[in-house]
């Protein structure tokens, strides 16, 4: 027998004998199986050092020199962590030095310092055959106080008039003003369908795969689903989601009636950071959040869930000033956004538990090089996301809530997944019945391998102190027929293998 076909049968064995738990899988992607990185352009990675101009790093304020370059280098990167879309901040040409924010100059170009349109296309283009989906922030209340239309009188009542406002240069502007630039009136017919037009273009132009709009609650309902309308005739699965900055989840699901695929669950954010940035804190709030969210929205599963934003202070903050590890938080708190109802939207550095106060002190240029822990926990519960329909388009039941140990069910078709996440300082036990799952079967763990068997009609689970883990529900094994078989394989092989060694041996003397 040849040595090399002896080997390859053995590992197959081994193989065989190993196989994990069998996951339904999903044959065509929808938007509620997309997990989202979400990058600030600027602040991600430098790689074309031509369109450095006027950056100055130790400036928070000021450009630090991250372009469309730096993102496409690390598309692997994002990739490899499971992520399958990158929502990019605004790309559009900005006023000198005004770094990351919305006084557009022209929403035609890309802003200098991250790069040309061409090289934007090609960043998409390459995000594309990675099975990487492309998303861009859209501002649309303001432009730039020195935007041409400021100085145009034929567009006067492009601008919410305000006589009081006065621009930089001394020359009145007849608009009021959000965050020092002059709003947009896009009740005005011309202006929206300036902004529709503009939309478009760049979905005909660049093929990207969505947007995200923020301050929804500052424009019509009736604007945004002729807006959103639009967007679905350019582009066939065009994900449109919103953000509604008030936090009052019933008004940002009534943008969700106005054709916005999704919104970002913004009241969800404080209640899930004040549970996991310190031990013992009870898991009541944020599962209610889910559970209100869940009758409120049409499509809840299409909303994105996140931790950190641009709003926010980083939550590693949050952590720190409550001593607790940073990975724990971390790791407890991502499995909880991965596995509850709804697109997980993960800010940039994140998975480095990169540190930050208000903006844009948490907005730093990144660092790759750090602790793995919290990456490879993101990996791996990443990847259970995309193998496990149920923890994407599945029901949600919560089992149990109590101390800090929460207990929650997500099923889709035959496939049942349950969720245990302890969020207390102390090791957990907590006793499930086949009521609420079902008799003759087993819990089986895929993050720590965890193994519970029904027995007299309960299932009885144990969980470390300040651990996570996801369940399948899976018939009983019994006697794992494939170990064993695997086990007799490897003895056979080893004494064939000793047999024909001895032989040529013999046959050589």
């Amino acid at each position: 027998m040849n040595k090399k076909v002896m080997i390859l049968l053995l590992i197959l064995f081994l193989f065989m004998g190993g196989m994990p738990v069998h996951a339904l899988e999903k044959k065509d992607r929808i938007w509620e199986d997309e997990s989202v990185y979400r990058i600030v352009i600027d602040r991600f990675n430098d790689a074309n050092l031509e369109n450095n101009k006027n950056v100055d790093v130790t400036k928070q304020g000021k450009f630090n020199g991250g372009d469309f370059a730096g993102i496409q280098k690390k598309l692997d990167y994002i990739k490899d962590m499971g992520f399958t879309v990158i929502s990019l901040s605004p790309i559009f040409e900005t006023e000198k030095d005004r770094f990351n924010d919305y006084s557009i100059e022209d929403f035609y170009k890309t802003e200098q310092h991250y790069g040309s349109l061409q090289e934007f296309k090609q960043l998409v283009k390459e995000a594309h055959k990675k099975k990487l989906k492309v998303m861009i922030e859209m501002p649309t209340l303001s432009v730039g106080r020195n935007h041409p239309w400021t100085k145009d009188p034929g567009k006067a009542d492009w601008f919410v008039k305000d006589p009081k406002a006065i621009g930089e240069d001394g020359s009145l502007v007849q608009a009021s003003w959000i965050d020092g630039l002059p709003r947009l009136n896009q009740e005005k017919p011309e202006v929206h369908s300036y902004l529709v037009n503009v939309a478009k273009w760049w979905i005909k132009k660049s093929d990207i795969d969505g947007f995200y709009i923020p301050f929804v609650e500052e424009v019509p309902a009736s604007l945004w689903k002729d807006f959103n309308q639009e967007m679905k005739k350019t582009k066939k699965n065009m994900y449109v989601v919103g953000m509604d900055a008030s936090g009052d989840m019933a008004k940002a699901a009534s943008y969700q009636q106005a054709g916005f695929d999704g919104m970002i669950n913004v009241s969800s954010v404080n209640a899930i950071r004040k549970a996991f940035a310190s031990s013992d804190n009870r898991l009541k709030s944020p599962l209610q959040e889910v559970q209100v969210a869940q009758k409120l929205f049409k499509q809840p599963r299409l909303n994105e869930n996140l931790i950190d934003e641009l709003f926010t202070t980083r939550f590693t903050q949050d952590i720190v000033q409550s001593k607790r590890n940073p990975a724990t938080a971390w790791n407890l708190a991502l499995t909880y956004l991965y596995t509850i109802p709804g697109i997980p939207s993960i800010l940039y550095g994140s998975e480095i538990a990169v540190n930050g106060g208000r903006y844009p002190d948490n907005a730093q240029f990144m660092g790759f090089k750090a602790d793995k822990e919290i990456i490879d926990h993101l990996t791996k519960i990443g990847k259970l996301r995309q193998e496990l329909p149920a923890l994407t388009r599945g029901t949600f039941s919560v089992l149990y809530n109590q101390d800090g140990l929460a207990v929650y069910k997500r099923s889709y078709k035959n496939e049942v997944i349950v969720v245990v996440v302890n969020n207390s300082s102390k090791t957990k036990r907590v006793t499930l019945t086949s009521e609420q799952l079902a008799k003759k079967k087993e819990l089986r763990g895929l993050l720590a391998g965890d193994l519970a068997r029904e027995k007299n009609g309960k299932y009885h689970i144990v969980i470390e102190r300040e651990k996570s883990e996801v369940y399948a529900l899976t018939d009983k094994t019994g006697i794992n027929m494939g170990f064993i078989g695997a086990i007799i394989a490897v003895w056979v092989a080893f004494a064939i293998f000793i047999f024909f060694v001895m032989k040529r041996s013999k046959r050589n003397q």
